[in-house]
């Protein structure tokens, strides 16, 4: 139901192509209806009565109409196959854009493997669907009813035959087909098994080799490997018997036609064209039958791929733009927290409970807390890649839920903990949030970011290629390009989650202060590990089991805070015993 809804759907744009491939199909199968009746023709009344001019003249007309059905089974296969393709392009299309308005949390729901899957390889099975639907669909149907009727026209008493060898032959693929199903819903799940293992280690590369895993790495792929090739091999066994029992119904299917029709041959009361034709028929009737089965093997995979496809396009978004967004008149970039709680669904505690704090323009707002304490949730408010459960984040006096989303957006120049870079160039990641940004701007930023040295001793400057991820650049390097990237766009707040981990002492404090001079009316939001980091901000939250335990500057918190006082306790002793 899910499949016919879908192809429904994705097929109802491209009707004039679907028009196309009935009307040549259908020309097809009238034209190999009739071909048998004219070769009759020719052994009844040409050869027999030895009229070589019949002969030639009838089977001129069966040369035109033979040719005449190849231009329609092509034509009809063009437009099947441009069809199957645009039916594909639509359904990754639509994967696509419906992924791009997840929040994190359906994309961890899904997982990327999982997606990536959903949008190549069950694409492409309902895609094939598409394709052997129009090329095979259309012309069995009429080939084995048009081919029952022309048959039974020829003899009516060898009609029986018909009776018993398509019965036999679908039961036969039938059962073949019921087992194939659970082994098809099981063979994606393994696909989507491997991609993950197999992205993971390319991910992870790094680590592997360092601590020397990759004994433990190949044996974990090839468990996996192993998995999807059972199960192929599986149904590969079973689809492998279809030939088989196809081929074997078929012949059996035309002795007996020959073998009972020889009888009837013999005492006069049939001609052996009309056998010849009958037994032509009969093929063609099997044959239908045939590519119908073969429909019938690719229906039930395609089945659970477009069930496995529907469901990320039914799934909604938790973070919904607001139905009628607001504008914030002032454009100061005030942040203001209230009450503000966060719980993941089903879990027994929440992430967050009663945050409440104000980050003002021109002030750096820091939060710090021991390891899970809810920083970077806390942060992911912000812009709402998380909406929270509870209390209002507001942003200029409107809440952030409020607002039109692509102005939030240009409003937060965000660079997230995992910094992550694109492959292309340095200047083509610097433009991301601003595409029509200057090198003069693009320059600009790195100097502020503390990335203009190293970037200016690159081979190509700002057209230096940037690998997929930046594992081309140090850590550091790739933390500072992040930054420069969030800068170019001038927003009014800045979001740095955790973003100077990377960075040496000198640099960290050199970027502080160059941040805080050329922008000095942006509010900053900082999480961080490292005291040193934000011992200079305007305010401080300390934040344990995802409540706020402080608030105040270095000096205060030094005196008022007792988790504050431990954070700094044990970052100084762990220096000293460095």
């Amino acid at each position: 139901m899910i499949l016919m809804k879908l192809l429904g759907r994705y097929l109802r744009p491209h009707w004039p192509l679907l028009a196309g491939v009935v009307v040549f199909q259908l020309a097809q199968a009238i034209l190999s209806l009739y071909l048998p009746t004219l070769n009759a023709d020719i052994i009844d009344q040409g050869v027999a009565s030895g009229d070589t001019g019949y002969i030639i003249s009838t089977g001129g007309i069966m040369l035109l109409l033979t040719l005449l059905q190849v231009v329609c089974s092509i034509t009809a296969v063009y437009f099947g196959a441009k069809a199957a393709m645009r039916v594909g392009r639509d359904l990754r299309g639509a994967i696509f854009e419906r992924v791009g308005e997840f929040s994190e949390r359906e994309v961890a729901q899904f997982g990327a493997p999982s997606l990536i899957t959903r949008n190549t390889n069950d694409v492409q099975q309902v895609q094939m669907l598409v394709l052997m639907t129009c090329t095979l669909l259309v012309s069995a149907p009429i080939l084995a009813v048009g081919g029952i009727v022309m048959a039974m026209q020829q003899d009516l008493e060898l009609s029986w035959l018909i009776a018993v060898s398509v019965p036999v032959l679908l039961i036969s693929i039938g059962a073949i087909v019921v087992k194939m199903v659970p082994l098809f819903q099981m063979m994606q799940k393994r696909i989507d098994n491997v991609n993950r293992v197999l992205r993971e280690q390319l991910t992870g590369i790094r680590v592997v080799r360092a601590f020397v895993r990759e004994d433990i790495e190949a044996a974990r792929f090839r468990v996996a490997n192993d998995e999807v090739t059972d199960t192929a091999l599986r149904a590969g066994r079973l689809f492998a018997l279809m030939f088989p029992i196809v081929m074997l119904v078929l012949n059996v299917s035309s002795v007996a036609v020959i073998w009972f029709g020889a009888f009837r041959v013999e005492d006069g009361s049939m001609q052996v064209g009309t056998l010849t034709a009958f037994l032509t028929y009969l093929m063609q009737i099997l044959m239908a039958v045939m590519m119908a089965t073969f429909m019938a093997v690719m229906v039930p995979r395609a089945a659970v791929c477009a069930d496995r496809i529907s469901e990320v396009l039914q799934t909604e978004s938790t973070v919904r733009p607001p139905a009628h967004p607001l504008t914030a008149t002032e454009r100061r970039g005030a942040v203001r927290l209230a009450g503000v709680g966060f719980a993941y669904p089903g879990a027994e505690q929440p992430v967050l409970s009663d945050i409440s704090f104000e980050a003002k323009p021109g002030q750096m707002t820091a939060i710090i807390g021991s390891t899970g304490s809810g920083k970077t949730t806390l942060i992911n408010l912000l812009p709402r890649l998380f909406d929270a459960t509870s209390g209002i984040v507001s942003i200029d006096g409107v809440s952030v839920a409020d607002l039109d989303p692509d102005d939030l957006w240009a409003r937060i120049g965000l660079v997230p903990q995992k910094p992550y870079l694109f492959s292309g160039t340095v200047a083509s990641n610097l433009r991301y949030g601003k595409p029509d940004a200057t090198d003069e701007e693009l320059w600009e930023a790195l100097t502020i970011a503390q990335a203009k040295d190293f970037v200016s001793s690159m081979p190509q400057g700002l057209d230096s290629p940037i690998a997929q991820g930046g594992t081309n650049v140090s850590g550091g390097q790739r933390q500072r390009l992040a930054i420069a990237r969030a800068l170019v766009k001038r927003s009014e707040i800045y979001v740095f989650d955790d973003s100077f981990s990377a960075l040496d002492l000198a640099t960290d404090a050199r970027l502080r202060r160059a941040l805080t001079a050329s922008l000095s009316d942006a509010t900053f939001v900082v999480v961080a590990q490292r005291v040193s980091t934000i011992v200079e901000a305007d305010q401080i939250i300390v934040l344990e089991d995802g409540r706020v335990v402080g608030r105040g500057t270095h000096d205060e918190l030094l005196s008022t805070s007792e988790t504050y006082a431990e954070i700094i306790s044990s970052q100084l002793a762990a220096e000293e015993a460095a």
